[in-house]
């Protein structure tokens, strides 16, 4: 046996390492898998595919609410259109919104597509003051040249990165 040091110390930090790597693999390995249920993935209305966040799979869905969109119905319902000014998805929620939900802000819905392709979104989180947008909902609409701070009147334009 070349390949072993000839220094007995040497060869017994060999033997530990080579037995604790094993375990610390497995161990890496099972905590991986005990945490795939609990990522969520978060996705703009133009990313939503089909293929990229099939039907019943948990995610977040962010954007702007979309102005005149929102509809609720006697039963406690609340049925809203999510943009990124890209793409659009409609959200139903049943329960109380949030008090600052309104029209033309940013949110994060916490659901899942339905095979109609309707996200049934248990939780909507709303922005909590008047500059706030969720940092996922501001990074997607600045990757698609969408980004239009609150303080941009019409002759500035808007901001891209």
């Amino acid at each position: 046996m070349s390949w072993l040091p000839k220094s007995p110390k040497a060869r017994r930090r060999l033997w530990v390492v080579a037995a604790a790597a094993p375990i610390l693999a497995l161990a890496v390995g099972l905590s991986l898998w005990a945490m795939q249920d609990s990522v969520t993935f978060f996705y703009s209305p133009s990313e939503a595919t089909a293929e990229t966040a099939p039907a019943g799979r948990p995610i977040r869905l962010g954007g702007l609410v979309e102005a005149g969109s929102v509809h609720k119905a006697a039963d406690g319902s609340v049925a809203f259109v999510v943009t990124d000014n890209a793409g659009t998805a409609r959200v139903l929620y049943h329960g109380d919104l949030p008090d600052l939900f309104r029209e033309g802000q940013g949110i994060v819905a916490q659901g899942s597509f339905g095979p109609d392709r309707v996200f049934q979104a248990s939780q909507v989180l709303a922005k909590h003051d008047e500059n706030y947008m969720p940092r996922e909902v501001a990074d997607r609409l600045k990757e698609k040249g969408e980004w239009r701070p609150e303080g941009a009147g019409a002759g500035q334009g808007r901001e891209t990165l």
